[in-house]
């Protein structure tokens, strides 16, 4: 009896800890950026979700900005053409951009599926939607991959209408320019540009590292937060590379333009939304400003 009453009492305590961030983060947006091995697993997209959730029913207001990179390299490759990439971001032809369009709605319903059966209103938009993300055709270093789409504006009134009725937005990166032309966008650039455009509080990158490490091979070396000016350092000197350098790059500019931190965190832990979010402690590494 006294384990239980232990056990229980340790329960509570979590709450009461968790408590301090209810109360700054109610009515505030959230951004949650969702890819990487969290897309894959079953059991781990479950509990992302139901963080969501949770999320939206202790009163704050998240929005989904999704991925599904892996899922169109596996249906790309069912067509017989082998998937290509320049620094990161995937050649698109007129095929590809077919392919891209019509795996990603389905990542995007599946998760809305899920997010209804527990009990929260969710609506699943692309880009295209609402005319939410304009683009213009993006080149590497002047070389042309195809439908990849740079946005240059966010129109929110398509998002704010959903908040303001009680719906978790579940976005697709997908965008359009000015003559309806579809546009593959990475979904780290839209998770950035959709945080920034709607003042999030809080902007959450669910990867597939633990955050950002000193030395990559070396996990003890991870910087739990980073301010905008460490971080620019840490570029210059040479100590970020990789995929990291882009998604570091990313939360700066959010940063910069007034998203009030910004999170890179392992997806791959079970529940690593609420422990960010309600924990003394968190994980990952937050991105803020000094002051």
């Amino acid at each position: 009896m006294k384990n239980m009453y232990y056990s229980e009492l340790g329960k509570a305590q979590v709450l009461i800890e968790a408590l301090p961030y209810i109360q700054k983060f109610n009515n505030k947006t959230v951004v949650v950026k969702y890819g990487g091995s969290a897309m894959l697993d079953p059991e781990l997209q479950m509990n992302v979700i139901k963080d969501v959730a949770l999320l939206k029913l202790v009163g704050m207001k998240p929005i989904v900005v999704h991925g599904g990179g892996k899922e169109i390299s596996k249906w790309v490759g069912l067509l017989g053409k082998q998937p290509q990439f320049v620094e990161g971001l995937r050649v698109t032809d007129a095929e590809t951009m077919e392919v891209a369009e019509m795996v990603l709605n389905k990542v995007n319903k599946n998760l809305v599926q899920m997010m209804e059966k527990l009990g929260v209103r969710a609506a699943g938009i692309c880009g295209k939607d609402g005319s939410t993300m304009h683009v213009t055709r993006k080149f590497v270093h002047g070389q042309d991959i195809g439908f990849v789409g740079d946005i240059d504006k966010v129109n929110t009134a398509l998002i704010d209408t959903l908040l303001e009725n009680d719906f978790v937005p579940v976005l697709a990166p997908v965008g359009m320019d000015d003559a309806c032309q579809p546009y593959n966008v990475n979904a780290d650039d839209a998770a950035c540009a959709i945080a920034t455009a709607v003042g999030a509080e809080k902007l959450a990158f669910l990867t597939d590292i633990e955050g950002v490490c000193l030395d990559p091979e070396d996990k003890t070396t991870l910087l739990s937060e980073l301010s905008l000016s460490k971080a620019e350092e840490l570029i210059s000197d040479g100590f970020i590379g990789g995929g990291m350098l882009p998604k570091l790059k990313n939360c700066i500019d959010a940063v910069k333009n007034g998203v009030s931190r910004v999170h890179i965190m392992d997806g791959r832990v079970m529940h690593c939304l609420l422990l960010e979010f309600f924990t003394d402690r968190g994980i990952g590494t937050a991105i803020y400003k000094e002051n």
